[in-house]
């Protein structure tokens, strides 16, 4: 998927008030099947595998020994046993340690990131254009639910789930049919606004929607504390890392991701530092000029030890200081921004 098809701000309003078609094939996709199937889920990842019905999809993260963030990831309960998404830079990484504890505890593995490819419509047309598609069965999924499903373009599994903020299906198409879905979704959708949508804009509408990014709000220098990620430690069992999971949370994190506005021109990028009475206090994660809102927006993992002083926040950017509040993510909500609607709940 390239950074951008036209611009990055047309693709990133397109998602908001239509519909955008995203090429995700970059990301992993693995399978675990077979009577071990539970036991190789239960270690790899922070979900409880074993409490999880068919059907369900939820955030999970793989953790390094050391109860650092390896990867984020979702977690699909199927049929015959678990599908993983995982990000594309942490692949061969993710898949050596899931390997090895499947050689381990005699599980079997399937990695179908080459045999599958997938797409994801993202936006408010997003239902009508599955409709036209072919692929109604999936409109009736609540948030975080998948379903597997025959179409024109071979046996498909669809969830609904994203990463923009915006109601949206995530295909799992054969690889061999994913460009002539993507083409069909663009031509089916045309008077609908849809348009093909790039990482760029992928990255401004998941930081408005104040959804994290490995290598930006978390990596294997954070652990889930740090990153605001503990809701994603959902399991009981003895997963990697778990051991100092139950150490960090006996202690409060020493530093904790926040969200903030930024005042001025200058757009906060990751790496820029965050300053108190002069002192460094923390560091931009993610930062940028929301196309939404019309202001700078960023995460920033910030000293615990100012966050309730009162104490005024800037952020340096180049050679200039500017003012920063702290405030809540999301920095946008669908539901704030259309009002009251039915809740899908999971």
């Amino acid at each position: 998927m390239p950074v951008l098809y036209t611009d990055i701000t047309s693709e990133h309003q397109t998602v908001r008030q239509a519909v955008g078609v995203f090429d995700l094939s970059h990301m992993g996709r693995v399978r675990f099947t077979g009577p071990k199937a539970l036991a190789l889920a239960s270690r790899v990842q922070t979900f409880d595998a074993a409490g999880m019905l068919q059907g369900r999809v939820r955030y999970a993260l793989m953790l390094t020994p050391e109860g650092t963030v390896m990867d984020d990831i979702l977690i699909s309960r199927e049929q015959d046993g678990f599908l993983l998404v995982i990000n594309a830079g942490n692949r061969a990484a993710d898949l050596e340690v899931i390997n090895a504890e499947a050689a381990r505890i005699g599980a079997t593995v399937r990695d179908d990131s080459e045999a599958l490819a997938m797409v994801a419509l993202q936006g408010p047309n997003a239902a009508t254009l599955m409709e036209r598609l072919g692929l109604g069965f999936a409109t009736a999924l609540k948030y975080y639910t998948f379903a597997d499903g025959p179409s024109d373009f071979g046996a498909l599994t669809i969830s609904r789930t994203g990463y923009t903020g915006e109601d949206g299906f995530e295909i799992l198409v054969p690889r061999d049919n994913a460009n002539t879905l993507f083409r069909a979704a663009l031509d089916a959708g045309a008077d609908l606004g849809a348009r093909p949508c790039g990482l760029g804009c992928r990255d401004t509408l998941r930081l408005e929607a104040g959804m994290p990014l490995y290598g930006h709000e978390m990596d294997r220098t954070v652990n889930p504390f740090e990153a605001a990620l503990d809701h994603a430690l959902r399991s009981k069992e003895d997963y990697i890392g778990s051991t100092r999971i139950a150490a960090f949370a006996k202690t409060p994190p020493k530093q904790r991701l926040q969200a903030l506005f930024v005042d001025g021109p200058q757009i906060p990028r990751q790496g820029h530092e965050i300053v108190a009475d002069g002192q460094v206090v923390g560091v931009v994660c993610s930062g940028t000029r929301s196309p939404t809102l019309g202001r700078n927006i960023a995460t920033a993992r910030i000293d615990t030890s100012v966050l309730d002083s009162g104490v005024a926040l800037r952020v340096r950017i180049r050679r200039n200081e500017a003012a920063a509040e702290l405030t809540q993510l999301p920095f946008y909500s669908r539901k704030r921004a259309s009002g009251p609607q039915r809740e899908i709940k999971s």
